[in-house]
């Protein structure tokens, strides 16, 4: 797919998706949902990627829906007719979230300014957010006669609680980086010149000293065991993954890097798949 309303890059094992309408704040619009969607699949299709990076062109990481339908711009439930199901249009930052979900590598937002509606709901499947000083915030739903979208109503209370995804989801106001550090949203607040270094950092240290596999399945324990009833269940997990990880070429490699006091070079690569630790596991269908 050639990209428009967005901007792929690879370096240094490191992808870099940049949403990119700048003249817009990065407005959201359902080409861009596409996009998105495209450049996760490129990003698990590649095993030299290690991590991802996410943020916007210009001063805006991104504003939100596009508003210039005016009055009707969600009257088509937030998504092109042929992502309908059963006569009911599927959320466009709702697919964005689960393809997000699905990833296999981390995911690192690099929020460089406003950050609003699905702006912000778009980040939180990502595993580490952090904020310029120029970054706001805003979950503003109820503030255009809508809802909470982009699956943030389970996503947000898992990350900063029931009580502070309450009080910003009723209100809708916009804050700005320091509440959404003190909320728990964010990592961490960076002069607008140090963001992108910042989240490369972190980036590459993911990169440089660890097993592709072991992250990628660390991510998905980490995410599905959200909903977990009981520790039991991270047990079963845990077990099955120590298990089919302790036989693996990376965890000898793990081994003997250590006692050689070497750079590990971990064999396995995603796209060899991934081994089926989670007993029981079925993704969820949209009816």
């Amino acid at each position: 797919m050639e990209h428009t309303q967005i901007r792929y890059a690879v370096e240094d094992q490191v992808a870099t998706i940049t949403l990119h309408r700048p003249d817009q704040l990065n407005a959201f619009t359902n080409t861009m949902m596409r996009e998105l969607i495209d450049a996760f699949d490129r990003v698990d299709a590649d095993d030299d990627v290690r991590a991802v990076i996410v943020t916007g062109s210009g001063r805006g990481f991104c504003a939100g829906a596009d508003l210039s339908g005016g009055g009707d711009t969600f009257a088509g439930g937030g998504s092109d007719e042929q992502s309908s199901v059963r006569g009911v249009p599927r959320d466009g930052g709702g697919l964005v979230s689960l393809r997000i979900f699905d990833c296999t590598k981390p995911v690192i937002a690099a929020i460089n300014g406003p950050a609003v509606g699905v702006g912000i709901t778009m980040t939180l499947p990502m595993d580490i957010r952090l904020a310029s000083t120029s970054a706001k915030f805003g979950f503003v739903f109820a503030r255009r006669g809508i809802l909470p979208e982009a699956c943030s109503s389970w996503f947000l209370p898992r990350l900063v609680g029931i009580s502070q995804a309450a009080e910003w989801c009723y209100s809708g106001r916009v804050f700005g980086p320091e509440e959404a550090v003190s909320g728990r949203l964010v990592r961490s607040v960076h002069e607008p010149d140090d963001l992108l270094p910042a989240a490369r950092a972190i980036a590459a240290e993911i990169a440089a000293n660890t097993a592709p596999v072991s992250v990628a399945l660390t991510r998905r324990m980490l995410w599905r065991l959200l909903g977990a009833d009981h520790p039991m269940d991270a047990h079963r997990v845990d077990s099955r993954g120590i298990a089919e990880r302790g036989r693996s070429a990376d965890a000898r490699e793990g081994v003997t890097s250590f006692l050689d006091k070497r750079a590990p070079r971990f064999p396995v690569k995603v796209s060899d798949g991934l081994p089926d630790i989670f007993p029981g596991w079925e993704d969820p269908k949209f009816s």
